[in-house]
């Protein structure tokens, strides 16, 4: 890298899963994220959540993704820089066409365009978006939340990848709530 040219990207997920692996429902629906023992839960605990995003600067996820968050009832994300990965014409409300637009750009070509735009960390959301920045080889941090249900089935956080991917385990915690939470920083294909 010379001088004149900008770090890399980074890209890191930040997701709960059920225990047996899946991010929703077949039909999209999260309704189950609540599940844990009610009795032992904190109303103030965010499991890192805030830290983890006081730390990105754009967020890129997918269509499926960011039409469920529409459903929210309000933009979680503020004035922070959203990417929506979309094949298809995307509608964008008029309040938040300041900060989220659509691009059908690869992982690879999104990462180099946000790179060259200055952005230096993204928050990678939505099973398939995920999928394909991990085959891809541009994810380095996976936090990923066990919510303690099992679904027996859903739509996987993870799928098909091109070759066996590396992670290094950095941390886990448990929460009293059942939620436990782990960190792998991503070293690479075997």
């Amino acid at each position: 890298m010379t001088t004149n040219e900008a770090p890399r990207l980074r890209a890191s997920v930040y997701i709960a899963t059920s225990l047996d692996g899946f991010i929703a429902r077949e039909n999209g629906d999260i309704d189950w994220l609540d599940a844990g023992d009610a009795s032992a839960k904190d109303p103030s605990e965010d499991y890192g959540y805030a830290a983890f995003f006081r730390t990105v600067d754009v967020l890129v996820m997918g269509r499926g993704t960011y039409e469920k968050v529409l459903t929210f009832g309000g933009w979680p994300y503020g004035s922070t820089p959203a990417i929506v990965l979309s094949s298809r014409p995307l509608a964008i409300p008029e309040h938040l066409a300041p900060s989220v637009e659509a691009s059908t750009a690869s992982p690879a070509d999104l990462v180099e365009q946000l790179t060259a735009r200055g952005f230096r960390h993204a928050y990678v959301d939505g099973g398939q978006t995920i999928q394909r920045f991990l085959a891809a080889g541009l994810i380095e941090r996976l936090i990923v939340t066990r919510i303690p249900i099992l679904l027996g089935a859903g739509k996987p956080l993870f799928g098909e990848l091109p070759s066996d991917i590396r992670l290094r385990h950095v941390r886990t915690d448990a929460f009293p709530s059942g939620l436990v939470q782990s960190e792998y920083e991503v070293l690479g294909r075997s």
